[in-house]
C-alpha cells in the first residue's frame, strides 16, 4: 500500500464522525477493551486516527501516547485533547508509521491499541513488521488490542452491492479477492486499498508473533444483519438498551466473526 494514499484518504475522511454515526463498533470495542485493561498504566494508541479511543482512555485516567500516519489526524487529536481538557493525560502526539515506531522505546507500555494499521498494509512483510513493533513496545504481560477486517464480510458486501464495491462487481473479481484478500477501490477518493483476513488466520498470525490469545470478537456484532426498519421495531418496544446489551454480548460468539466487518483481537505479550 502506497502510504500517500492512506494519508490523502484520512486527511479528508471524518473518522471521528464515522464512529459517532456508527457508534456500535466503538461501544463494543470499548466494552471489551475495558474488560482486559490493567487498572492503571501507560497506553499507546498506535494508528489512532483522530483519537476517539485515546480520548476515552485518557478520560478514564490512563496516560496515553498517540501516534498515526496522517499528520492531519494527529493535529485533530491534539486539538480534541485540548478541547476536552485532557492534554495533561497525554505523553505525546506523534506522526509515525506503524511498521517503524521510531523513537518509541522497548517494552514501556502496559497496553497498546492498533485499531487500523493492519488492514491498510497489503504486503505480508509490512503486516509482520507492524506486529513486531507492537510486540517490541509492549511490556511482558502487557495487553494488546489489534483490529482486523473480515474477508468473508467484504465478500458479502460485494455480492450485495457490487456497484458500490468496484472492481468487485463480477464473480471472477470476487473469487480473486477471496483468494488474495487485497482490495483496491476503483472509484477515486473511496476507501483506500486494504487487506482483509480470513477469520481463521487471525489468531495464528498473532500467536506466531509472541502473543497469547485472550479473545477474538466481532466488533460490529450482528448489526450488519439488521435493517433500520428491524432496529426500529425494538426501539418502539422500548427495548433499545436490551438490544444493545445483546449485541455487545453476541460480539464474543465465534459463530458471528465472519459476518462482522471489523474484528478485535485481544492478546497478552508472552
Amino acid at each position: 500500500m502506497v502510504r500517500s494514499r492512506v494519508v490523502d484518504y484520512y486527511s479528508q475522511f471524518d473518522e471521528w464522525g464515522r464512529l459517532d454515526r456508527e457508534p456500535l463498533e466503538f461501544m463494543i470495542n470499548m466494552h471489551y477493551i475495558r474488560e482486559s485493561l490493567p487498572a492503571t498504566g501507560l497506553v499507546l494508541d498506535n494508528g489512532a486516527g483522530p483519537g476517539k479511543y485515546a480520548m476515552e482512555l485518557a478520560r478514564s485516567g490512563y496516560h496515553v501516547t498517540l501516534s498515526d500516519l496522517t499528520p492531519a489526524s494527529v493535529d485533530l487529536a491534539r486539538q480534541k485533547a485540548q478541547e476536552m481538557d485532557l492534554s495533561q493525560q497525554f505523553n505525546g502526539f506523534h506522526v509515525l508509521d506503524a511498521t517503524r515506531l521510531n523513537g518509541i522505546a522497548d517494552e514501556i507500555y502496559d497496553a497498546v491499541l492498533m485499531l487500523g494499521p493492519l488492514y491498510h498494509l497489503q504486503l505480508e512483510e509490512e503486516r509482520q513488521a507492524a506486529v513486531r513493533e507492537l510486540h517490541r513496545v509492549t511490556k511482558p504481560g502487557g495487553v494488546v488490542f489489534a483490529a482486523f477486517q473480515s474477508r468473508m464480510r467484504m465478500s458479502i458486501n460485494s455480492l450485495q452491492a457490487p456497484q458500490h464495491w468496484k472492481p468487485n462487481d463480477s464473480m471472477a473479481a470476487i473469487r480473486s479477492f477471496v483468494q488474495k484478500g487485497t482490495f483496491d477501490h476503483q472509484a477515486q477518493g473511496r476507501f483506500t486499498g486494504a487487506y482483509y483476513f480470513q477469520v481463521q488466520e487471525v489468531v495464528p498470525f498473532m500467536e506466531q508473533h509472541g502473543f497469547e490469545t485472550v479473545r477474538l470478537i466481532g466488533s460490529s456484532s450482528l448489526k450488519a444483519m439488521l435493517t433500520d426498519e428491524q432496529e426500529q421495531y425494538w426501539k418502539e418496544r422500548g427495548e433499545e438498551q436490551e438490544l444493545l446489551h445483546y449485541l455487545i454480548e453476541a460480539a464474543k460468539d465465534p459463530s458471528i466473526l465472519g459476518i462482522s466487518s471489523h474484528l478485535l483481537y485481544i492478546g497478552r505479550k508472552l
